[in-house]
């Protein structure tokens, strides 16, 4: 069996921002709470989707934005608490960054009643 090179000599790993933000946006899914939002356009649904995340950062930090609807009622506080805590343990154990800033937008509340018209 052959031994490794020394760590230094092994060349580098860069783990690319696109797949930071869909490992955010899959964690932030996972917590109970959020919702999924139906996309329209011109009355045409398109589809569903979660939570929406931009990524900026250098080296070994990133700055999370985070935009998410939750389901209503739900304790605003207490979800996005949830949510802040579940992304940035996922980000920081799977990739090894650390994430310096974290926004997090609740642009929607869901209700699991639809409406009577629409």
């Amino acid at each position: 069996m052959t031994a490794l090179p020394e760590p230094d000599d092994r060349g580098t790993l860069r783990i690319d921002h696109v797949v930071v933000r869909k490992l955010a946006q899959r964690a932030a899914d996972q917590v109970s709470g959020t919702a999924r939002v139906e996309r329209k356009v011109a009355g045409v649904a398109l589809g569903s989707h979660g939570a929406g995340v931009k990524v900026a950062g250098r080296d070994n930090d990133v700055d999370l934005a985070l935009d998410l609807a939750l389901h209503y009622p739900a304790p605003v506080g207490t979800v996005v608490g949830e949510v802040r805590a579940k992304v940035t343990e996922e980000v920081e154990h799977i990739t090894s960054y650390r994430v310096r800033s974290f926004d997090v937008t609740v642009s929607a509340l869901v209700s699991d009643v639809r409406p009577r018209v629409e």
